[in-house]
């Protein structure tokens, strides 16, 4: 069951993305949910976005944020706000967020089918 729903589309995705870029699994709400809840973050944004970084050239920028920045592109998703900026909306559209978990740590794994190399540490990526 797809619970996915938008609100609060601050601006229109550019033409050829999907209105929402990115997409949490299961795990990945119940982490960010367990984030807001522990640290005492309620109403704040799961901010999501592409920077420059590492030996591939890009980044993930992952932030609980009060407020979005203006020209942003929000939606909610099981009651996790997600917020992004037009230029990461643009490496991120059909991105889906998973968080792992495994012996040898935790985290959020991005399966970005816009990605075409990652180094080879995996903290970076290039399209």
């Amino acid at each position: 069951m797809d619970t996915t729903t938008t609100s609060a589309q601050t601006t229109p995705a550019p033409q050829g993305t999907p209105a929402i870029p990115v997409k949490l699994t299961e795990a990945a709400v119940a982490q960010v949910k367990k984030v807001i809840q522990d640290q005492g973050f309620q109403g704040y944004f799961f901010s999501i976005r592409v920077v420059p970084a590492g030996c591939s050239g890009l980044g993930y920028d992952l932030n609980l944020v009060r407020e979005t920045k203006s020209g942003d592109l929000t939606w909610e998703q099981d009651g996790v706000k997600i917020a992004t900026d037009a230029l990461s909306n643009k490496y991120l559209a059909g991105t889906e967020i998973d968080f792992v978990s495994s012996v040898t740590g935790a985290g959020f794994k991005f399966n970005n089918p816009n990605a075409k190399s990652s180094c080879g540490c995996g903290t970076s990526f290039s399209t």
